[in-house]
């Protein structure tokens, strides 16, 4: 095989080869209290982690409900993995257990959960027997999840804290797996309501990748005392939840659902449509 000559510096020597582009990626030696260098250990913080993969395993096992027409346990699945959604990062940052492995952890997970888990549902549900068109909505809902899900990774550092842009997905799957629910508690068969359910999940996808911006209470403090009335109303949703919760979550979720529209058109007719990009004051 031939040898080619090195390239040589201005004096003579071998010229130093430029980092490489995966260099920052490099794990650089440190001192221990002997005075050796040693590589430093990566390892992956445990508790928020343990509720991220709870609520992969959710995701999953919804999947595996619909394929054993067993849709209401896959209905209660994508709820459990949405209440476990939202507690990972909130237990993640009271215990300053933050990293980027669980912010890429936690959105695949949410793929899963609420991209990939409710459209198949649905589709086994609903869909299957209108062909091409039910397994269409089916696809744009569990695309439209994967964009939103990019989108947000994207431009969290840009996006007004106070809104999402466009229905988060969680959301979204809560407005299918809510609607499952109901009809199984009415009663009606999903091929009955095939249309219904091709609108909504349709209705979800394309939502969660417009610049609609819904309420993501992230700006409540709640630290922050409160009247005693709020703790007894807060008691009594939850009363009102137990006593029914298919024919109370379904309507909560798609009146979530709509108040980004109703927010967006009544600030554009206002003359101040709502600002997704952070900004320092608002007019």
């Amino acid at each position: 095989m031939a040898n080619f000559p090195r390239r040589r510096g201005k004096n003579g020597t071998p010229a130093v080869s430029k980092a490489s582009r995966f260099s920052k990626f490099v794990r650089q030696p440190v001192t221990d209290g002997t005075g050796k260098k040693t590589l430093p250990r990566r390892g992956i913080y445990l508790l928020p982690n343990a509720f991220t993969t709870a609520a992969l395993f959710c995701g999953f096992y919804a999947i595996v409900m619909a394929m054993n027409q067993k849709f209401e346990h896959a209905a209660w699945a994508i709820f459990i993995a949405m209440i476990l959604d939202g507690l990972d990062g909130r237990i993640a940052r009271l215990t300053n257990t933050q990293s980027e492995f669980g912010a890429q952890y936690d959105s695949l997970s949410d793929m899963v959960s609420f991209g990939a888990a409710p459209a198949l549902v649905i589709y086994e549900w609903s869909l299957r027997g209108m062909g091409k068109l039910g397994w269409l909505a089916a696809f744009v809902y569990c695309a439209g999840a994967a964009l939103r899900l990019a989108r947000f990774n994207t431009n969290i550092a840009v996006v007004d804290k106070r809104f999402f842009q466009g229905l988060p997905s969680p959301a979204a799957a809560a407005m299918v797996a809510g609607f499952i629910l109901l009809m199984n508690d009415l009663e009606f068969a999903g091929n009955q309501l095939a249309w219904v359910s091709w609108t909504i999940a349709l209705f979800s996808g394309l939502t969660m990748v417009t610049n609609v911006p819904f309420y993501s209470f992230k700006d409540v403090n709640f630290r922050k005392s409160v009247p005693f009335i709020v703790v007894f109303l807060l008691a009594l949703f939850f009363a009102l939840i137990s006593i029914d919760p298919p024919k109370v979550l379904f309507p909560i979720f798609v009146a979530y659902g709509l108040s980004g529209y109703a927010v967006f058109f009544w600030r554009m007719a206002k003359g101040k449509p709502v600002s997704i990009i952070q900004t320092d004051h608002e007019h």
